[in-house]
């Protein structure tokens, strides 16, 4: 792979030194009110050299991490199946290099095709979902891929009991009946968070965090704003405790830039992956 001409602040290693590849995924065909969530990867990085490299939450910076940058996919906007191929063939030659993906959304549909990958290498993978919505309807207005049934087709790999939602505060009540026989819930909030990470001790994690878990007063660039979530150090304190479980992709979704023209959201996700970057690099040495 070749290094990405504009790189993510402090994520300009070489490929082959490299222990995490940073990718974009500028997809959000199937968004499904407020558009713009394909730009997201493009204006962090050129936002990114305003935040520092240096973490005071965990006393690290990433000058001292080895990651590579290999830029966003060209995703084909009219062909769902097609963009998802791309990004799950992307994310297998970073797993097949042995190096730990990091996927920039885009929206969260996106997710599907990085899972496939990883659950492709590590069929027993968990997956821990961030999101204020529940992502698990069979179909949305007859489609069965959209980020509003995301979770629902990552089920359909691993199965019952291997998903962990948390932060959920909105979608359909047939969701949220279907969720209680086939994934685990926790609405509003991170509570059971730690019997979670307990209980996952040493096996395969898939870490899917999208945006909007973020109480919109902190972040409101994103396509479908939910009122009643979390605040930023709650965020932070939480990916500090997944970061310590056997991390095998992750991913960063559902910020769209140009919905907040104070730049305040963008920020607010850069935070978010310099903290993620840092904690699960710390974990991995």
């Amino acid at each position: 792979m070749q290094k990405n001409i504009e790189t993510f602040l402090g994520c300009d290693s070489e490929f082959c030194d490299s222990k995490i590849v940073i990718f974009g995924a500028p997809f959000d065909s199937t968004t499904s009110y407020r558009p713009g969530t394909r730009f997201a990867s493009r204006y962090m990085r050129a936002e990114s050299y305003g935040l520092e490299t240096y973490s005071p939450y965990q006393d690290l910076d990433l000058e001292d991490i080895e990651i590579f940058d290999s830029g966003d996919l060209e995703l084909c906007f009219g062909d769902t199946q097609k963009a998802l191929g791309d990004i799950e063939n992307h994310t297998r030659k970073i797993l097949d290099s042995d190096k730990l993906p990091l996927m920039i959304g885009g929206e969260h549909l996106v997710t599907l095709g990085a899972v496939r990958a990883v659950y492709e290498k590590y069929p027993d993978l968990h997956v821990i979902h961030f999101d204020a919505h529940a992502d698990l309807r069979d179909e949305y207005l007859g489609a069965t891929l959209s980020h509003a049934s995301v979770i629902h087709r990552v089920w359909d790999m691993v199965g019952d009991d291997k998903i962990y939602q948390f932060g959920i505060r909105s979608g359909e009540r047939a969701e949220f009946e279907w969720g209680k026989n086939h994934v685990k819930t926790q609405k509003f909030n991170f509570d059971g968070l730690d019997d979670v990470i307990e209980s996952l001790k040493g096996k395969p994690v898939y870490f899917t965090i999208d945006l909007d878990v973020l109480d919109p007063s902190v972040f409101p660039g994103t396509g479908t704003p939910e009122a009643g979530g979390v605040s930023f150090t709650e965020l932070l304190d939480a990916i500090l405790k997944v970061s310590k479980l056997n991390i095998v992709g992750m991913d960063i979704n559902e910020l769209s830039p140009m919905l907040d023209a104070s730049g305040a959201s963008t920020a607010v996700a850069l935070k978010v992956m310099r903290e993620l970057l840092i904690a699960v690099y710390k974990e991995r040495n």
